[in-house]
């Protein structure tokens, strides 16, 4: 319970932060209260448990997953800068290297970009939740 209880605070302050009307967001912190003893609380808490669980973990290959798995997006995203400056030069060339990338990412199955999403997702509501509880500083 002291694991959702921690949870409530970061919850609310998303929705003061994407649900202008004030009547909506009271509306919705209402429901999140009513919900708290719910069955779909309870499904929450399990999944988030096992995400800090996994975080905290002091197997380095456990705990560095989701990270690691980051910094591989970032350095794909960081991969337009080289490529802008080979378009500098050979144009032809950054367009076959972009249509074989296009090729190979049109190519992932959807589920790998959903876990991706998850992982993301999970990996910073483990973070903030760490922080908050002092586990992480």
């Amino acid at each position: 319970m002291a694991l959702l209880d921690s949870l409530l605070g970061p919850i609310t302050y998303i929705i003061d932060k994407i649900i202008p009307d004030p009547k909506a967001r009271d509306a919705a912190k209402l429901e999140l209260i009513k919900r708290q003893g719910t069955q779909d609380m309870e499904m929450l808490q399990t999944r988030l448990s096992a995400i800090v669980a996994e975080a905290i973990s002091h197997d380095p290959w456990t705990s560095r997953a989701r990270p690691s798995f980051l910094y591989e997006m970032y350095v794909m995203i960081l991969w337009a800068l080289p490529m802008g400056l080979i378009a500098a030069f050979r144009p032809e060339a950054v367009t076959s290297i972009a249509q074989g990338m296009n090729a190979y990412l049109g190519g992932l199955p959807e589920p790998l970009y959903a876990l991706f999403g998850t992982g993301y997702l999970g990996y910073t509501a483990a973070r903030q939740w760490g922080k908050i509880s002092g586990v992480d500083r």
